[in-house]
């Protein structure tokens, strides 16, 4: 009997660290692996030049300016956010503002605030730089042309 168990329990250690490599933890993120090109980091460089804005660049190529930190929950890619936003076109124009109706998960929105909404905390505020590829990229989505650059101030006011 010994033996037996033994050897069920020698099994079960042998392969539980057997794991696939493509079953990792959803909630692990790199907000680096997918960067930007350089032609658009530079259409934001140049756009924050213009307008005399001195802003962090992210890993990602987005670019952001932290107006206040935050206090609250630090989210990360697993989190449910709420955020009141605006979000402009770099010729000033507004597409969209407003707070979301419910809380959303991160890793449901665009590329850029996945990868920057984690640097503040519940109660912060940000402002957005995003290249084309961290937004909407290639294609058009409502009033959005395709490829533009996307600004948004978001505060972020609820993180589970």
């Amino acid at each position: 009997m010994r033996k037996l168990l033994f050897f069920v329990l020698a099994f079960g250690f042998v392969f539980s660290g057997c794991k696939k490599k493509d079953q990792m933890d959803p909630c692990e993120y790199d907000a680096c692996a997918l960067k930007a090109p350089a032609s658009e980091i530079k259409q934001v460089e140049d756009y924050l030049t213009a307008k005399g804005l001195t802003a962090t660049q992210h890993c990602s190529g987005a670019f952001y300016i932290i107006d206040e930190m935050g206090t609250g929950a630090t989210p990360d890619i697993c989190s449910y956010i709420n955020t009141k936003y605006v979000g402009m076109l770099t010729d000033g124009t507004v597409f969209d503002q407003g707070t979301f109706p419910q809380l959303y998960p991160l890793s449901g929105l665009i590329r850029g605030w996945a990868n920057t909404l984690p640097l503040i905390k519940q109660g912060g505020k940000i402002r957005l730089f995003l290249p084309p590829t961290l937004g909407y990229g290639n294609r058009a989505n409502g009033s959005i042309p395709a490829n533009s650059v996307l600004i948004f101030d978001l505060e972020l006011t609820v993180v589970q």
